[in-house]
């Protein structure tokens, strides 16, 4: 049999693990991975990956390392054989590009490492085309109707005049951050950890301003409108249109926003005026916002029912047929810990024997409790310094200093466990048919000499 690689590396480990093995590092398919580190092989890894590799016993069996795992970012499926970076007015040309039509850029975990993040490192996720930039800000029209005691309509003049303002720091992110880790591959753009941000926004409460129109006892769901046209131009249809429940709405941190980071929004953000609703997926976060529809039922609108943001209540089998009795709307986001500095693939001199680490952890309703590190492959773990968030739904910075015994490979783990207690998994689990929830450890390569 042949040892040429016909197909990508993540993809030998995803379908076949010990072939991969065996193509990767020349391993006998016959042998555990144990026996295999134990001998010839274990050189033959280490010339792989770049140097000895200290803690190879615990080495899990089948485990792509890190160093060829996560050494560039995912691509678009129509460019399949490495990463395209963003080339876009005023964002960072070391985002990835992982859609086209409509765009959607990632960006990779090093360039998170902003306390606040700058917003030409903040992703972007379209789902229609980008409207054209009104010339006349303070004249964009907001309607919220429905189920209300008054409907208003107010421009973005008067709601500034007629509300007080607030600014908030909080997490921003889509719902199919982390897709890329599901096996088999689930449908959509597949993000790794990079469809995130922390950024400030200023705007109103959501909540001040339905307490104008008066929310009726009837009020169920919220359904909300952008200005962004549907891809195929089609008047009549909407590019997405997601809500969440009149509880979630009221919560008095969701703000109807005109400035980011102190500036006004960029067009690719939202410009004139979005929704930031703190916590869940970032759908249901309407940029160029021209409605509030408050509902005496779950909104249906487009994103809304089937398996759109959705996820199982109990596990099925990955990549089978989904009940539909079986699913739920994702509402908030998991648990997630990242490395923001080092990056993956970082080379520190010889006779290193400390790292100094950086990262942000966040979970969406929810509080980070703690965050700890492996450098063994998980054989034991330390914690990391946590700081406490600036306010609600901000992410919690952190820092650790991890001691290396000699020079060599090593894998820096990371996981975060919630205020419930809830722990990120090894892998990603509860597969999906469109990859939600996908929130396994992350993991960087380091070498030393």
């Amino acid at each position: 049999m042949s040892d040429k690689i016909e197909r990508s590396i993540e993809e030998l480990y995803r379908d076949d693990p010990e072939r991969a093995d065996a193509v990767v590092f020349g391993r006998r398919t016959d042998l555990s991975r144990r026996g295999f580190l134990g001998g010839a092989g274990l050189a033959t890894m280490g010339v792989a990956v770049g140097g000895a590799i200290p803690f190879a016993e615990n080495m899990p069996a089948g485990m792509i390392p890190a160093a060829h795992a996560q050494g560039q970012p995912a691509a678009p499926a129509a460019q399949p054989k490495g990463p395209v970076y963003l080339n876009f007015p005023g964002k960072s040309d070391k985002l990835v590009v992982i859609g086209e039509r409509p765009l959607v850029a990632e960006t990779p975990e090093h360039l998170l490492d902003d306390d606040t993040t700058p917003i030409d490192k903040f992703y972007i996720r379209n789902n229609g085309q980008i409207p054209e930039q009104t010339k006349d800000a303070d004249a964009w029209k907001i309607t919220v109707d429905g189920e209300v005691n008054k409907k208003l309509e107010l421009t973005l003049g008067e709601l500034k005049s007629k509300f007080k303002p607030v600014t908030r720091r909080m997490v921003l992110e889509c719902g199919g951050n982390g897709r890329s880790f599901f096996t088999p591959q689930a449908r959509g753009n597949q993000w790794t950890n990079g469809g995130a941000g922390c950024a400030e926004w200023t705007g109103v409460r959501v909540a001040d301003v339905l307490k104008a129109a008066g929310v009726k006892s009837s009020a169920v769901f919220s359904g909300h409108y952008g200005a962004d046209p549907h891809l195929s131009g089609d008047a009549s249809k909407q590019a997405l249109s997601r809500g969440v429940p009149i509880k979630k709405l009221m919560d008095e941190n969701n703000l109807i926003v005109w400035q980011m980071n102190g500036q006004p929004l960029p067009l690719i953000h939202g410009f004139p005026v979005r929704l930031v609703i703190a916590g869940w997926p970032g759908s249901t976060s309407s940029k160029w916002l021209n409605r509030i529809w408050v509902r005496d039922k779950v909104h249906d609108g487009q994103g809304m029912g089937g398996t759109s943001y959705r996820v199982a209540v109990k596990p099925m089998v990955p990549g089978d047929k989904p009940d539909m009795a079986n699913f739920k709307d994702l509402e908030s986001m998991p648990v997630r810990s990242i490395i923001t500095n080092p990056m993956n693939g970082t080379k520190l001199a010889a006779g290193t024997r400390e790292v100094k680490l950086r990262g942000a952890s966040w979970a969406g309703d929810h509080t980070v409790k703690q965050v700890d590190l492996s450098i063994d492959f998980g054989a034991t773990w330390r914690s990391a310094k946590v700081e406490k968030a600036k306010n609600k739904y901000d992410w919690q910075r952190w820092t650790a200093t991890v001691k290396l015994p000699t020079d060599g490979y090593y894998e820096i783990w990371t996981r975060g466990t919630d205020s419930r207690g809830v722990m990120q998994p090894h892998l990603a689990g509860f597969w999906n048919p469109q990859g939600y929830g996908g929130n396994p450890m992350h993991r960087i390569a380091v070498l030393v000499g």
